[in-house]
């Protein structure tokens, strides 16, 4: 007998819960490094530019672990490989405080990439399985909030006590969260045991991907949120030279602004069911693309502002309202992609969200090279202005895409 629509709800939130928790950890953990990568790279004496590449070497393993670790999931438990991810990529990120070259912090920030890439994406098949798809994309909202809330605490906290603490002390503290949510999986675990192991079959895991990539739908949407990575997740390693060269402040401010980005996540987070019921999800990608490019846009004005010589009014405010304009914007087409994806080839969905998340990470990996090397040709505030372009080409595409995904069998 299906469960009334009181007890799916109250599972349902349960299973935000738990694994919104997880994402905010995780979050938490991983953008703490950002506001403080100026001084990691005084500590061991190397270009920023260089050290901005820690988060290609979180992402770049995150990506290439998904093929291995979606067949991994559907056949081992999806569940179990998050518990497991979850204590690995805490037990990584802790050790990497204790780094005592650059050459061993940026081995072990792959390290932590790989375990991680058993965490999120699992997450999202997990509530494909287990979540109705009329309540799915709200509900994922909801996770990805949790998440967006560790993002907020982990550039806010890690801007503002980077004064008082050193940044290793910042990393080794920013990993016990994410330990305390391994604890908690294991528990609920224990309560409520995954399915028994099956047989990891490799031949019938390639002949799935092989299946899967044969869906133009497919195609267009893992192509879609590798676009998506590229564009919006390059900025980030570069927000605290920006703020400094611009005259509006320190780590501090790096941090808020970064916490803004996550701030637009927990709005859309309350926002999405009443979106969707007003404007619908093609509609609502297309405003995202809007969005996206007046939150570039105004972040070019400041540095144009500052460029000039000129005061930048209000300080750093409008860097943090750009990244929170961009942030809605960014929210309104993830979770939209992150959907759409759960229903693209059911039988496997954690082979499906693998390669999703492949792309994304991939996307998210080649960003900072991007623009690093804008920045390096173009100049701060033209490089900005073109992604802002991109983002606006991207809503008016992505509108389309999942419009034909919809249609699709």
């Amino acid at each position: 007998m299906p469960p009334t629509s009181d007890a799916e709800a109250a599972f349902t939130r349960r299973l935000v819960a738990l694994y919104g928790l997880t994402g905010f950890a995780t979050s938490l953990a991983g953008r703490s490094l950002d506001p403080i990568l100026p001084e990691v790279a005084a500590h061991y004496a190397a270009a920023l530019e260089t050290v901005a590449l820690l988060a290609s070497a979180f992402a770049l393993p995150y990506a290439f672990i998904q093929p291995v670790l979606g067949p991994v999931g559907d056949a081992l438990g999806k569940r179990r490989i998050i518990a497991t991810g979850t204590a690995l990529t805490g037990l990584a990120l802790l050790a990497s405080a204790f780094a005592p070259t650059l050459g061993l912090l940026f081995v072990l920030r792959a390290v932590a990439g790989m375990t991680a890439g058993g965490i999120y994406p699992l997450i999202i098949a997990t509530f494909g399985d287990r979540v109705p798809v009329a309540s799915r994309q709200v509900a994922l909202s909801r996770v990805l909030a949790w998440s967006t809330a560790g993002q907020i605490a982990g550039g806010v906290a890690s801007g503002l006590v980077a004064e008082i603490l050193d940044w290793r002390t910042i990393i080794a503290v920013g990993a016990l969260p994410v330990l305390l949510a391994a604890v908690i999986l294991w528990l609920d675990l224990r309560r409520e045991p995954d399915r028994p192991p099956g047989r990891l079959d490799v031949a019938a895991a390639i002949r799935r991907y092989r299946e899967i990539l044969s869906i133009p739908a497919a195609r267009h949407l893992f192509l879609s949120v590798g676009t998506e990575g590229v564009v919006i997740y390059g900025t980030f390693p570069f927000v605290a030279g920006l703020v400094a060269a611009w005259g509006l402040g320190g780590a501090a401010q790096a941090g808020i602004a970064i916490a803004a980005f996550g701030a637009a996540g927990i709005a859309y987070g309350l926002l999405s069911g009443g979106l969707l019921r007003t404007l619908g999800i093609i509609r609502m990608v297309q405003l995202a693309g809007v969005l996206g490019a007046a939150g570039f846009g105004l972040m070019a004005a400041t540095g144009w502002l500052a460029g000039q010589g000129k005061a930048v009014p209000l300080g750093v405010t409008p860097m943090v309202l750009g990244f929170f304009i961009l942030g809605l914007g960014y929210f309104m087409t993830h979770n939209s992609l992150q959907t759409r994806v759960t229903e693209v080839y059911p039988k496997a969905r954690g082979s499906a969200v693998a390669l999703h998340a492949f792309s994304f990470f991939v996307g998210q990996s080649v960003g900072p090279l991007l623009f690093g090397t804008l920045l390096g040709g173009l100049g701060a505030v033209a490089a900005l202005a073109l992604l802002g372009a991109a983002m606006l080409v991207f809503g008016l595409v992505l509108s389309r895409v999942l419009g034909a995904a919809s249609n699709a069998p």
